[in-house]
């Protein structure tokens, strides 16, 4: 099984197992079909209120729409911090089980 099928459980709050603050630069953020757009917009808001760049991943068309869903609802949550942010996709190649699978990326950064 991939990470993809049974991803991390994100919370609202972001998980010290899920993105790892003692890096300078977090943790991708998985997303799949199956996660709750809400509780990826916490870990999104999270990462960004400490690093301020968050690298956010989805493999297939659910999880990509769970990670716009996702990125639309951090949006909401930085703007009480007076944070605004944007979002850049684009694809990357990724190895699951040995396959090479195409994954779209948003890398995400506050507005200048």
């Amino acid at each position: 099984m991939s990470e993809y099928e049974n991803p991390v459980p994100l919370t609202d709050s972001v998980a010290e197992d899920t993105v790892d603050f003692a890096d300078d630069k977090p943790d991708v953020i998985k997303v799949s079909a199956r996660s709750r757009s809400t509780a990826v917009a916490g870990a999104i808001a999270g990462v960004m209120r400490q690093h301020h760049i968050a690298e956010v991943q989805a493999i297939g068309a659910g999880a990509v729409n769970q990670a716009v869903k996702a990125l639309a609802i951090a949006r909401g949550y930085l703007e009480r911090d007076e944070i605004d942010i944007v979002s850049m996709p684009y694809f990357t190649e990724v190895d699951i089980d040995g396959q090479e699978r195409t994954a779209v990326r948003f890398r995400v950064e506050p507005r200048p």
